[in-house]
């Protein structure tokens, strides 16, 4: 049975080899890649094209206010939490604008 230092080294080994395994295959990877960009002659954007259905177009924009303070003239368009001069009211088409 191995102890302790001799399986720390080992380890120290195993990695080693690993990271000689991972750069070479890396770089025949990286060598096939640039046959292939060269020979269908491929731009950035056809390798990785935008993202698509991130954002919507309308997200960000503003929305008309629907509701307006007659006393004070403050607007709210609706969405969100109601103000305190509106919260409060069961109808609120009188605030209409």
């Amino acid at each position: 049975m191995a102890n302790y230092k001799e399986l720390v080294q080992q380890r120290e080994q195993l990695e080693k080899q690993i990271q000689e395994a991972r750069n070479k295959e890396l770089s025949e990877a990286v060598g096939k890649v640039r046959a292939l960009v060269a020979e269908f002659a491929l731009t950035a954007e056809d390798v990785f094209p935008p993202a698509r259905g991130k954002r919507a177009a309308t997200t960000g924009t503003k929305v008309a206010p629907k509701y307006r303070n007659p006393q004070s003239g403050d607007t709210w368009t609706g969405r969100g939490k109601a103000p305190k001069w509106i919260a409060g009211e069961d109808n609120r088409e009188k605030f209409a604008i």
